[in-house]
């Protein structure tokens, strides 16, 4: 099939040279008309006796994919009679002649190069010649020299008003601002100063002097800026549905490219949306190119050209644009506005993807849901991509731990497995690191190191604890196999309120279960969330959120007070968007379907609203005296050299697990830089140190 495409493609190649071998006949005796005495009919120039290019290389080919691979142009010289007309009488006109072999070899198929591009770009045979005339300046070195003559001297660009003289049936709106051949950039006009239209010089754009050769790729000024689609990502099939849809959208409207509407594909999951778009540009036999928001020109004659060079691009190739936009509250408004500029122009196929809310614009658009394949898909999706090695079971198993906590694409899938079985580790390990470098930037990552031994609680909070863990690992088992997730469209998530006194213990039990679990913790920073701009705030979170939702990460909110405290009766501007931010949260907390864990020590602080939304309440009660013995003998680390420690003694201080984590580490230091032992005269003196920090009495006879 190969062979055979390449044998068509040579045999196109070979008309395309005969075309234009014959067109620049035609045209250079047209030429020669307008000036009798030709500049290069000299054989040598008088200052170096060097023979002229016209005297020594008429016979050459000048245009054509490769001259050494491509056919051989035909081996009559382009100044002389084709062989086909040998037989002609000598009086015959010779431009009758060679506008006969013209027409004869413009009837190849497909068309000649010019020829197509005249047709998709909706040129008139006059505009077609004057594309030729200045196209013939890259093709043959003779032409300049004739051009120059043609026009009386000067340089050997042609001009508007030489194409006028030279061409049948000429129309003055050739280079009108709306026609093909200045809309479309076919042209460069090089008008300086006062220079009127007619004198200007005319050279044709480098892009379309390779596809009147034959080259027809794509320009490389859209090239440094859009990403071609490889390889087609995979796809699920009620995914397939959401494509046919589409499809059936664009084939019941205007067949010109022109016509087509803007798709806008919403949906959170980016691999989705453009694995879609990539699928049905495929099917109307296009490939997708890519454009990143931020690599859009914003000024405004740049997004202009940009606009029409593409347009260009869509009428001469089979390509299609994909304009990723979700992040358009991260951008300026000046992107914004150069993104609705180019959507306003007619570029063919165009998708833009977007996560909520589609863009309103003036020209015709649709607007599609694209969602993540179903779990039940990426359960199948999972049994295909695990290793063959595993046994049946523990494929089923696994297949089902990791559809049922990570909401995938099949190519994150596939990609996630096949890293696993390269690093020959746990396909989790690798899942759980997708969202890392999205998080990092948003919220600090802690390292969970407390286990549940470590952990000094009561077994009420405990076993709480324990139901949070548990609840994450049978999601998939509930929510999917038991049919709930049919009766519920929110509140799929996990959400969990610790409370209780500073230093009780809820970073600990953040870092147990994210531990159990074989998750990251991340704790928000409120200074990179919170914002005094308006809006902003709300922006943040939702990038937040949007990072967590796949699955690998725990939301940590400490201190979460600050950002779920009540809201308040609207006395002024500030009131009123400081509740609509809490609103937002309330509302983006129950869409999430990951595990958010709120941590506060002042429970009467957070909004009732939000009550109602937590799954689970912990209160992290202040800790005993034999919860503050057991915490007293983990304080210490194992490698530190003690004494004899009196643990139920330092047990009667009043203190939290963090203070006491504070005494003995204090305590730590102290020896290394003196006996080198833990003593208890150590311990009650830095005991002395932190209650006086807390601005607790401290009675000296419980330390004699």
């Amino acid at each position: 099939m190969r062979d055979v495409a390449r044998t068509e493609l040579d045999r196109w190649t070979e008309d395309n040279n005969r075309y234009l071998a014959a067109s620049l006949h035609w045209l250079r005796l047209r030429l020669r008309q307008m000036a009798p005495v030709s500049p290069v009919a000299s054989t040598t120039t008088a200052a170096s006796g060097v023979a002229t290019p016209a005297a020594t290389t008429s016979g050459r080919r000048w245009f054509g994919r490769n001259t050494d691979t491509a056919p051989a142009m035909p081996a009559t010289a382009p100044d002389t009679p084709h062989a086909s007309t040998a037989n002609v009488p000598p009086l015959a006109d010779p431009g009758h002649i060679a506008a006969a072999d013209r027409d004869s070899a413009a009837q190849s198929e497909p068309a000649p190069a010019l020829l197509l591009i005249a047709d998709r770009l909706g040129l008139a045979p006059f505009e077609t010649d004057i594309l030729l005339l200045c196209a013939a300046m890259e093709l043959d070195p003779a032409i300049p020299a004739l051009i120059a003559a043609a026009q009386g001297g000067g340089s050997g660009h042609p001009s508007f008003a030489l194409a006028l003289q030279l061409f049948d049936d000429p129309a003055w709106d050739a280079l009108a601002p709306q026609r093909p051949l200045r809309h479309l950039r076919l042209l460069d006009i090089n008008q300086p100063g006062a220079t009127p239209l007619t004198a200007a010089a005319l050279r044709v754009d480098e892009r379309i002097a390779n596809a009147i050769k034959g080259l027809n790729l794509l320009d490389e000024r859209l090239a440094a800026v859009v990403t071609p689609c490889a390889a087609l990502p995979p796809i699920a099939p009620s995914q397939q549905r959401m494509i046919d849809e589409l499809l059936g959208v664009l084939r019941a409207g205007d067949e010109g490219a022109a016509a087509l509407p803007v798709l806008q594909l919403l949906g959170r999951d980016r691999g989705s949306r453009f694995a879609v778009a990539a699928h049905a540009s495929a099917t109307l036999g296009r490939t997708l190119h890519q454009l990143a928001l931020e690599s859009l020109p914003t000024q405004r004659s740049e997004i202009e050209t940009f606009a029409r060079l593409w347009q260009r691009e869509s009428l001469l190739l089979p390509v299609a644009l994909y304009i990723e936009a979700d992040v358009l509250d991260a951008v300026g408004s000046e992107t914004i506005a150069a993104l609705h500029t180019l959507l306003g122009h007619p570029i063919g196929l165009v998708f833009v993807g977007l996560r909520d809310a589609p863009l309103q614009l003036g020209v015709a658009q649709w607007t599609s849901e694209i969602h993540l394949p179903s779990p039940a898909e990426q359960h199948a999706a999972w049994l295909e991509a695990l290793a063959p090695a595993l046994t049946p079971e523990v494929r089923e198993r696994e297949a089902t731990e990791l559809s049922g906590h990570f909401q995938l694409n099949l190519a994150q899938i596939r990609d996630a497995a096949t890293t696993a079985h390269a690093r020959d580790t746990d396909a989790w390990i690798v899942c759980r690191d997708l969202s890392l470098s999205r998080l990092d930037a948003l919220a600090q990552r802690l390292e969970p190191k407390a286990h549940w031994e470590d952990l000094v609680l009561g077994d009420e909070a405990t076993a709480l604890l324990r139901q949070i863990a548990d609840q994450v690992h049978e999601r998939h088992r509930v929510y999917q196999q038991w049919g709930y997730a049919e009766r519920m469209n929110r509140g799929l998530g996990i959400s969990a309120l610790f409370a209780g006194e500073s230093g009780t213990g809820k970073t600990m039990a953040a870092e147990v279960i994210a531990n159990e679990l074989r998750l990251h913790l991340f704790r928000i920073d409120l200074s990179s969330v919170v914002s005094k701009y308006i809006g902003e705030t709300e922006k943040n979170l939702r990038r937040l959120f949007d990072a967590a939702e796949q699955g690998g990460a725990i939301l940590f909110f400490d201190e979460a007070d600050a950002l779920f405290g009540k809201r308040s009766e609207v006395k002024d501007s500030h009131d009123r968007y400081a509740n609509i931010e809490i609103n937002y949260l309330l509302q983006r907390m129950e869409a999430f379907s990951g595990l958010a864990i709120l941590a506060t020590n002042m429970k009467s602080a957070l909004d009732t609203a939000f009550m109602r939304r937590l799954r689970f309440v912990v209160n992290f009660q202040f800790p005993g005296p034999q919860e503050r013995a057991r915490m007293w003998r983990g304080a210490l680390a194992p490698g530190v050299p003690c004494g004899d420690l009196d643990f139920d003694r330092l047990a009667r201080f009043g203190l939290s697990g963090g203070n006491i984590h504070s005494i003995a580490l204090n305590a730590a230091f102290a020896a290394a830089g003196g006996a080198g032992t833990v003593s208890m005269p150590l311990l009650m003196n830095a005991v002395r140190t932190e209650l006086r920090k807390l601005d607790k009495p401290v009675n000296e006879a419980e330390f004699r």
